[in-house]
């Protein structure tokens, strides 16, 4: 079962930050989970809520914030740098793209074209990439985009999303696998992905593993590989 750092080792380190996916790699986690939103002058960042507020003293709309002035303020870390640190590391990622936003589509579109940019790195490496979404109109346009790039998934909290999910890839809430613990069967029956978020607690990881889980997103890679017992 493959560990994944949501958002880096987001538990100890300000998520998102270099300093967190730094360390989700001293802590040798399997991949990074980031969150994708698109700045004003379509900067790709790593950056999960739709302004600066909850991260810091300013208030700033990042779908109406430049780079440089996001830069200035909560310093955000960009997708391409991500990129580059996770195939010098070898490390896995997960990208999940924010939905509704104002510009559509184009967030996954500067991403395919970026990530065909470096397609040679990315085969050369061996990393796997995925893209998430709780946007079902998002994860068919990413099918159509990967170009054997990445493979896309369906991020589920309800049981709904988990019967229309049009890929073979499930990004599963932890409460909602262990209130419907035959859903993860009936996925890896199915030859399905499962993938569980957010994972912490040391038996909500011994359930995951018991279940057969292909991987847990965490925001302590170093504590969930020593609970199960990893090297």
């Amino acid at each position: 079962m493959l560990i994944i750092a949501h958002r880096g080792a987001s538990g100890e380190f300000l998520e998102g930050s270099r300093g967190a996916y730094e360390a989700a790699i001293a802590q040798k986690a399997d991949g990074l989970e980031c969150d994708l939103r698109l700045t004003k002058d379509n900067q790709v960042i790593c950056y999960h809520d739709k302004n600066t507020s909850r991260l810091s003293k300013a208030n700033l709309t990042i779908a109406k914030t430049t780079y440089a002035q996001l830069a200035a303020t909560v310093d955000p870390y960009r997708f391409d740098q991500l990129l580059k640190l996770a195939i010098e590391n070898k490390k896995d990622l997960f990208l999940e793209f924010k939905h509704p936003v104002p510009t559509g589509g184009r967030i996954e579109r500067l991403v395919s074209e970026l990530l065909l940019q470096h397609k040679n790195e990315i085969r050369d490496s061996g990393i796997k990439i995925t893209s998430i979404s709780f946007s079902l109109l998002a994860t068919l346009r990413n099918r159509v985009l990967q170009k054997d790039i990445y493979q896309s998934g369906l991020l589920i909290n309800n049981l709904l999303y988990a019967k229309l999910n049009p890929t073979s890839i499930y990004a599963l809430n932890l409460n909602l696998l262990k209130k419907n613990p035959n859903l993860g069967n009936k996925i890896k029956k199915n030859g399905g992905k499962l993938y569980i978020w957010t994972v912490n607690d040391q038996s909500d990881l011994k359930f995951c593993e018991k279940l057969g889980a292909d991987a847990v997103i965490t925001d302590y890679p170093s504590q969930a590989r020593k609970a199960l017992g990893y090297s």
